[in-house]
């Protein structure tokens, strides 16, 4: 008995110091550079949901109110050309989208950006735009389909009945007449199997647009870390994931215990520099649960 207290005490004390050893491990945040002459800059973010019923507490309206300064400051340093969201909703009641309060300060704070892979909610789910500079990109498609079994059904549920979850996509033209396609994804927390599944129909969607030649970036929070079953599914569509380093989840309290979630992947033929996180508060507080990942892009 005496020996098997002994060994969970020392398990007890190891726990803070493997804790600390990965958060450790996981952060540093680098300055962010200046873009490079003829690249594309390119981010994705969660800035989680807001609860437009909750007044106070985490995540309720005047959370929003405290955070959304600090949000703008961020994404005003990335300087990003395309910035892909996730969790960028305002919940009430059902799928009613027609509140979104992150989006449209953010809108309204980045004058030089605005919104593709957006519109009505009745038509065009609105958790996942992606924001664009218009001075560089004419957007000319977009569309969306869902991790379900009837992908092209509005608002489907998930393949086990959870909650609706979804990749969102644009096509932009640049200046130049290249083409890009941007394809934003968020991929559930809890449930493996809906992860695969989600990968599996993302990876036959994007299969046939990159074997066609056109360039593909995708974007997003995957939940899933280097190495993973989902980012190698991913992969069998001709996508290559940019080795994000550290953690993109940091609790909301810039804890930061896991590897990257948030990642980029681009299709062969893009030029994808060293994914950058900005683990960083702006105004004294975290913007979100989430930090922003970046990274530049040339075309081919």
């Amino acid at each position: 008995m005496r020996r098997t207290l002994k060994i969970l005490a020392l398990t007890l004390l190891a726990l803070p110091l493997l804790a600390c050893a990965l958060h450790v491990a996981n952060s540093g945040s680098e300055p962010v550079p200046p873009r490079p002459e003829g690249t594309f800059r390119i981010a994705t973010y969660n800035t989680h949901y807001i609860l437009l019923n909750k007044p106070e507490g985490a995540w309720s309206v005047a959370d929003w109110e405290r955070r959304r300064a600090p949000m703008a400051e961020a994404l005003r340093k990335i300087d990003a050309d395309i910035i892909a969201f996730q969790e960028m909703e305002s919940f009430q009641r059902g799928d009613d989208g027609s509140t979104n309060l992150a989006r449209d300060y953010l809108l309204a704070e980045l004058p030089g950006l605005q919104a593709a892979a957006s519109g009505p909610w009745q038509s065009f789910p609105a958790t996942q735009p992606i924001f664009y500079r218009a001075s560089r990109l004419t957007p000319v498609d977009e569309g969306w389909f869902f991790f379900s079994d009837t992908p092209d059904v509005i608002y489907s549920r998930t393949f086990n009945g959870s909650w609706p979850a979804f990749a969102s996509w644009a096509e932009f033209e640049t200046a130049g007449g290249k083409r890009l396609r941007v394809v934003n994804v968020h991929f559930e927390y809890k449930s493996r199997s809906n992860r695969r599944l989600s990968a599996a129909l993302v990876r036959d969607r994007l299969a046939p647009v990159i074997a066609a030649g056109t360039p593909t970036i995708l974007l997003g929070d995957l939940n899933a870390m280097h190495g993973a079953y989902t980012l190698r599914t991913l992969e069998e569509a001709g996508l290559t994931f940019a080795p994000t380093r550290g953690a993109t989840y940091h609790l909301n309290a810039g804890i930061n215990l896991l590897g990257a979630i948030d990642h980029i992947a681009a299709s062969h033929g893009i030029t994808v520099t060293k994914p950058l996180v900005l683990r960083e508060k702006f105004m004294g507080e975290w913007p979100s649960d989430h930090y922003p990942v970046y990274a530049d892009i040339t075309l081919p």
